[in-house]
This record gives C-alpha cells, sequence and structure tokens, in this order.
C-alpha cells in the first residue's frame, strides 16, 4: 500500500478504512512545563517532531479546569502534581454560585491559543486534539476531594445537577473553541467517576452520562473526538454507544477489557496496547513487543498509544520503541 500522510492514517483508522501501518502517539504530562503557553507548546511539539507522532494529544495540567472557577494551585518545583492551595467549592452553599465561565478567557482561553499555536507550529500536517474534562468530573475538581462531590449529590441532588449542567455548557463552549482554532477534535475523560472504584453505575447514569451526551453530541461533527476512560475496574462496556472516533482505556490493567477483545465487540477504533505503567518500569524491547501486539490486532481501528498518560520519567528508548513497534520494527 502507498505510504499515507498522517492525517490519511489517522482517518482511515477512525473508519475502519484500510491503512498503510497503525497510527501511534504517546502523551504524558511533564509538570514543569505546563504553567504557561511557551513552556506546553515547545514540549508538545518537541515530543512530536522527536517521535513523528501520527497524532498530536495536548497534555495540559490537569487543574486548569477547577483554576477556571477559582481554585488555586501551588505551581510543582519538581516532577509530581501541584499541591491545591484554595478549593473553588467549600460548602453545599456555594454549588448555586457555580456560573459557567467565558470559555475562551482566564486559563481556558490560554489552552486554546495553545491549541492555535500547536496546530500553528505543525502546519496542519497533523491531527491535533486538546483534552477535555467532563462535567461532573470538573465539578468534583472544584470540591477538592471525591468524597465531597458524593456527599454533595447526596444531600443536594438538584443543586448538583444545576452546577453540572452549567459547567456543561462552558465545556461545550470550549470545545468549540479548540475546534474553531484547529484542533481534529477533543480527548474527552470523565476522569475517576468512569470507575466502579469510585463510582456506581446508577451514580455515573445520573451525573455523568447526561452531560457527557450533551458535549459529545454538541461536536459530533469533528472527526476525532476520542473518549478515555481512565482508571482500573473501569465502566467502558457502559460507555462503548458514546459517539466518538475511539476509545482510549488502560487495557493492559489486569482489571479491564485488553484491546484485542474491545475491537472485536465494537466497530470503533480502538487507542493503547502499551502499559502505561511499563512504560516506565520496562525495557525498551518490551516495549516495543507490545507496540507491535497492539498493531497487529486488526487491519484498522487500531491506535497505537499508551492507556493514559506516561510517566515523566519515560525513557527516549521506550518512547522510540513504541513509535517502532506500531512501524513494524
Amino acid at each position: 500500500m502507498t505510504t499515507m500522510s498522517k492525517r490519511e492514517r489517522v482517518a482511515a483508522a477512525a473508519s475502519g478504512e484500510p491503512v498503510d501501518r497503525a497510527p501511534a502517539s504517546l502523551w504524558g504530562h511533564n509538570f514543569l512545563r505546563e504553567w504557561g503557553n511557551d513552556e506546553l507548546v515547545g514540549e508538545t511539539l518537541e515530543q512530536y517532531e522527536r517521535y513523528d507522532w501520527d497524532f498530536i494529544k495536548i497534555n495540559p495540567r490537569w487543574s486548569m479546569f477547577p483554576e477556571a472557577w477559582g481554585a488555586v494551585y501551588e505551581p510543582p518545583t519538581e516532577q509530581t502534581n501541584q499541591t491545591l492551595v484554595t478549593a473553588a467549592l467549600e460548602t453545599l452553599d456555594q454549588l448555586a454560585d457555580v456560573a459557567s465561565v467565558h470559555a475562551e478567557r482566564g486559563v481556558l482561553g490560554e489552552h486554546v491559543e495553545s491549541t492555535r499555536l500547536v496546530v500553528e507550529g505543525t502546519g496542519g500536517e497533523v491531527d491535533v486534539i486538546q483534552t477535555v474534562f467532563s462535567p461532573m468530573s470538573v465539578l468534583g475538581l472544584m470540591f477538592g476531594h471525591p468524597r465531597a462531590l458524593k456527599q454533595a449529590a447526596a444531600e443536594a441532588p438538584a443543586a448538583v445537577h444545576g452546577a453540572i449542567g452549567r459547567i456543561t455548557e462552558t465545556i461545550i463552549n470550549y470545545s468549540r473553541a479548540n475546534l474553531n482554532v484547529g484542533a481534529s477534535g477533543v480527548f474527552y475523560a470523565p476522569l475517576q467517576w468512569a470507575s466502579h472504584d469510585n463510582a456506581t453505575p446508577d451514580f455515573y447514569r445520573e451525573f455523568g452520562r447526561p452531560y457527557d451526551m450533551q458535549v459529545l453530541d454538541a461536536i459530533s461533527d469533528a472527526p476525532f473526538n476520542v473518549l478515555h476512560v481512565c482508571h482500573s475496574n473501569n465502566m467502558l462496556a457502559d460507555l462503548l454507544d458514546y459517539p466518538v472516533a475511539a476509545i482510549n482505556w488502560d487495557d493492559r490493567h489486569e482489571t479491564n477489557a485488553n484491546l484485542a477483545d474491545v475491537w472485536a465487540e465494537t466497530d470503533k477504533a480502538v487507542m493503547g496496547g502499551v502499559s502505561r505503567t511499563g512504560l516506565g518500569e520496562l525495557g525498551a524491547e518490551q516495549v516495543g513487543a507490545q507496540a507491535r501486539e497492539a498493531a497487529a490486532i486488526g487491519p484498522s481501528r487500531v491506535f497505537v498509544t499508551g492507556g493514559c498518560s506516561i510517566p515523566p520519567h519515560t525513557t527516549h528508548e521506550n518512547r522510540a520503541a513504541v513509535a517502532a513497534g506500531a512501524r513494524g520494527g
């Protein structure tokens, strides 16, 4: 088969058309380079150029969404998570004050600009997707701890629904703003909430799914939306009908479905195959073998990636092994 361009390869893999090879990419936090556009965009483009990824998933600091509603964090001084200083929400009474915020100002506007700069920096040759957290997960981060959201949902469900609804408006507008500056889609993440370890299916159906659908329906014209189902013991089976092009999860974790089985039961593309923890622990030969195994699952609808953000200490050799393994090396 004639060698495809990156965009051709991604489009074909997402739609189930023949591909010359499986597309590949990795993404992860560099905690020290996430606090300004120059650094975030620079890190993103450097990784893309070094490993020649087939698509770019922008990996902003995870605290950006609660920051948009007033949360304050202390930036890290080493490769570790930022520290919460002040939560955006501290009492149930404050739920009524949660409002939709402007999607193109403040910290959200900064990250729309990061999308524009990454698209511009690649000359449009590659699909770029921006990370978007689900409305329920944003509210959870605004409280600062999952227990607080569960308590609020139990004690004041109407107020929780009202707050999530107003956050949903912002998330839709933010997603559209990224598409308007050149993103091919979003990387949509419900975080820990789509996991049996943190929520029940009934809880997720009430406070998660309706708002997920509002967001995804509002951006259904984007060609490359990806659903990321986080954590172990996840609810992937309950989300396979979501209107996205591809689904990413930690398929190498023993409590989750594996890549080949899900590929066989859905018409969507699957994305993963390489152990996210293994990237920080295994040798390059083992990582390359995982990448080759993933690429061989089927003739299309397979993207070779990690199951989530990769560890910051992932070596150059392991990153290169993913790229080479997906390409048959």
